[in-house]
């Protein structure tokens, strides 16, 4: 099979949406089923299609880069590309909203937690104990209970927090 625009662009365009959808819907942590894995591996063909596009089109791509507003915008993105891999914090986080709260939680008394998660604190402790955690006091906090380690700390929040249904 020939690579030509007229197969190009539909896989770039299809691909596109595809990836533009699964990542709005992942954003707003709306993704159901198999959103997050379709925008993880499908995105590889977007990817694939946008280098072709790119070779099919290089001449024009070329002309770009050689004008003023092309090597502004371009120089943009190659920026904000850089940027990302700079730590947002001291911690080396990048900056999630999430994760100050969450670290605050994990330092709450489980006593307030409980009040947090609309559950007694024997309720709490009895979830806890299924996770494997002994509660000796309602003033130890999940941080004091699980260690330094934040992934344990907030997959226990969210154990926690889930709606029993």
């Amino acid at each position: 099979m020939k690579m030509t625009r007229e197969w190009i662009t539909p896989i770039t365009t299809g691909a596109f949406l595809l990836t533009a959808v699964t990542g709005v819907l992942l954003f707003f942590h709306a993704a159901t089923g198999l959103n997050k894995a379709v925008h993880e591996w499908l995105s590889w063909i977007f990817l694939i299609g946008a280098v072709f596009h790119l070779i099919l089109n290089f001449t024009s791509f070329k002309k770009h880069l050689t004008q003023r507003k092309g090597q502004v915008l371009m120089g943009t993105f190659a920026l904000l590309l850089v940027l990302s891999f700079v730590p947002f914090d001291e911690e080396g986080h990048h900056g999630s909203p999430l994760i100050p709260p969450a670290k605050a939680l994990a330092r709450t008394p489980l006593s307030t937690l409980a009040q947090v998660a609309g559950t007694s604190p024997d309720q709490l402790r009895d979830r806890l104990s299924r996770e494997g955690i002994t509660v000796a006091s309602y003033e130890q906090s999940l941080s004091e209970l699980v260690g330094d380690d934040f992934r344990a700390q907030v997959h226990i929040l969210e154990e926690l927090l889930e709606e029993e249904h």
